[in-house]
């Protein structure tokens, strides 16, 4: 099988992922995944495509990662993965990772500030006297 890559996006993070047939090596930025994510829920956020289609030990996967937090990278990187897993086999996978939400885009962003308030939605205290 060739490598399949694909984008993903969540607020301000980018990921570009490469799926390859391999024993279940996850890759990000050049570190392992222990490495690049310390946290176990940011862990488990980026495998979920890989655990629903029972397909963890099949691909191996290349990642890179730019812009946003640890939370918007993970998801970025789960969007990525299901949408080379998709490219794979659409017919086995699609099904399963739709109805577990994992291909919809997430399109919140951060609203930008306003000027004369403090944040976004924000308003300075009314003051009458």
């Amino acid at each position: 099988m060739e490598v399949i890559n694909a984008l993903g996006r969540r607020k301000s993070a980018v990921a570009r992922v490469y799926l390859s047939t391999g024993k279940g090596n996850i890759t990000i930025n050049d570190r392992p995944i222990e490495e690049y994510f310390k946290e176990e829920t940011l862990r488990y956020i980026v495998k979920q495509p890989l655990n629903t289609t029972e397909t963890i030990a099949n691909f191996d996967i290349k990642a890179n990662i730019f812009g946003g937090g640890t939370k918007g990278q993970a998801e970025a990187v789960r969007l990525a993965i299901a949408r080379a897993l998709c490219k794979v086999d659409a017919e086995a996978y699609r099904p399963v990772l739709k109805s577990n939400g994992f291909l919809t885009r997430d399109a919140r962003e951060v609203e930008r500030k306003k000027p004369g308030q403090p944040g976004a939605r924000r308003r300075f205290q009314f003051s009458k006297r």
